[in-house]
């Protein structure tokens, strides 16, 4: 599939902020590149204090000098991986989506480049990975999980060695729902 095509069923109305104040707001960017529609996630270190070893889309929590959620997103990226992110690239956003253990309801950003420059990750990220977005989203699994009886949905993806699991596989479940209502997946 080309970038246009990606571009035009992923594309939607890009509305940076929430209105939940009930919750900690934090965002994230799915960043797909390259004609073999790759996406950029990251694993986190094993020391981390939440999320320790778990892959994860580049982001966090809003900062005093973000004017919104789509700020957050792109300087989080930039942070963490070394990747600037211009504005025009970013074509829409997902459902946000709410983690279990940490309290965050998460904005999940859609951008699609050409391609990308070496990436540099910071001490918050134990590596950079590239999944191929079709093979990765062909692994998804609804999962009967009781860690998560407060959330609604499970899932988990894998590709290699890797698990996906949490609110990084509902936001993929999100994009995999596209690809279906679209006749791509």
């Amino acid at each position: 599939m080309n970038a246009d095509s990606l571009q035009k069923i992923l594309s939607s109305e890009i509305l940076p902020k929430l209105d939940d104040d009930s919750t900690k707001h934090a965002a994230v960017l799915i960043v797909i590149y390259g004609e073999d529609n790759k996406i950029i996630m990251t694993k986190k270190p094993i020391t981390m204090q939440q999320h320790a070893g778990e892959i994860s889309f580049p982001g966090g929590k809003i900062d005093i000098c973000d004017e919104n959620l789509l700020d957050t997103a792109i300087r989080e990226t930039l942070e963490e991986i070394g990747l600037v992110v211009p504005t025009h690239k970013v074509i829409g956003q997902l459902n946000p989506v709410r983690t279990r253990s940490s309290g965050f309801t998460i904005i999940p950003f859609i951008a699609i480049l050409e391609q990308i420059t070496q990436l540099q990750p910071n001490s918050e990220v134990d590596e950079i990975l590239h999944f191929p977005i079709m093979p990765l989203l062909q692994t998804l699994e609804n999962v009967d999980d009781p860690d998560h009886l407060t959330i609604s949905e499970s899932y988990k993806l894998t590709y290699g060695d890797y698990l996906i699991w949490g609110a990084s596989a509902r936001m993929l479940k999100q994009i995999a729902d596209i690809f279906k209502s679209n006749q791509i997946l």
